[in-house]
Order: structure tokens, then C-alpha cells, then sequence
């Protein structure tokens, strides 16, 4: 046991967490994300939806602040957005919370979001994520990807 240390980080997502630099990415999926399919590890926290891991990983995990190789300032957090049919259909009161959870610890809050669409997010995870959560969230659209930033003491 280590003080401080939200107890839903295990020691094998502690370790991922601290293995990753600035700008790599994670991503914290819902129940349905096919998490398994894209040849990343999969760190499974069953039992647990994506705010409260978000919750947690954010209190020892800083956001990217940095422009990127363009010198654009890219919103650290990814949402997949809805698709066509979806729109005007499904709610999504989950993101309020993600960006209320992001708020306390990025003063950026919801400005710290950007969505992308269901392949690109799948692209991205593929090409970009050091590991998938797996949570058994119920919410949809309820992935989440994090881009890591510095530690500046």
C-alpha cells in the first residue's frame, strides 16, 4: 500500500502510468470498446466506470500542455464523438462529468476537450495508446483518450 494513491490504480496501471512520457497516450474505454482488438496491453478494472478512473489517474497524471510539431495547441482529451444516426438521439451526460472531473485538475476544463469520429478515435488508438482500460462502464460513448503531459515542480 502507498499513501496517497487513489487504491482503483493498481500497481500494474501505476507502472504503466509512470513508464509513459510526454505526449503519449491512454485510453480509458467504456464496456462495449473493443479493447482487445487493437494489439495493445489491456489493463482491466471491472467494477469501475470511466469517471471514477478518470478521476484517479488524473490526480497523479498531468495533460498535455505543449503545442504540437505545428506549433497548434491540441486539446489533451479525445472523446469519440457521435455518429450521424446518434445525433439528436443520444445524450451524453457523461462528458459533463469527464470535463467537471477535468476541471479540478486542469483549469482548462472543458477547453481541455476536443471529439473525434469512431474510426479516427479507433485509429488513434491503435497507432497511439500505450494501453486500453477496460472499465465496465454503461454509459456510451463513454471512451476517453489522454495525452500526457510534463511534470513541473
Amino acid at each position: 500500500m502507498l499513501k496517497g494513491i487513489p487504491t482503483i490504480l493498481s500497481p500494474e496501471l501505476l507502472k504503466v502510468l509512470d513508464e509513459m512520457g510526454h505526449t503519449d497516450e491512454i485510453t480509458i474505454a467504456d464496456g462495449n470498446f473493443p479493447g482487445h482488438s487493437f494489439g495493445k496491453p489491456v489493463i482491466r478494472l471491472d467494477g469501475h466506470g470511466v469517471p471514477e478512473i478518470l478521476d484517479a489517474i488524473l490526480q497523479v497524471f498531468p495533460l498535455d500542455t505543449y503545442p504540437n510539431k505545428n506549433g497548434e495547441i491540441d486539446p489533451p482529451c479525445t472523446l469519440m464523438a457521435l455518429e450521424p444516426n446518434d445525433v439528436g438521439k443520444v445524450q451524453t451526460p457523461i462528458w459533463d462529468e469527464y470535463k467537471n472531473i477535468v476541471k479540478k485538475y486542469d483549469d482548462r476544463g472543458a477547453d481541455a476537450f476536443q471529439e473525434i469520429n469512431k474510426w479516427k478515435f479507433y485509429d488513434q488508438t491503435h497507432e497511439k495508446s500505450t494501453c486500453v482500460i477496460m472499465s465496465t462502464e454503461t454509459a456510451i460513448y463513454a471512451n476517453i483518450i489522454l495525452r500526457k503531459g510534463v511534470v513541473i515542480n
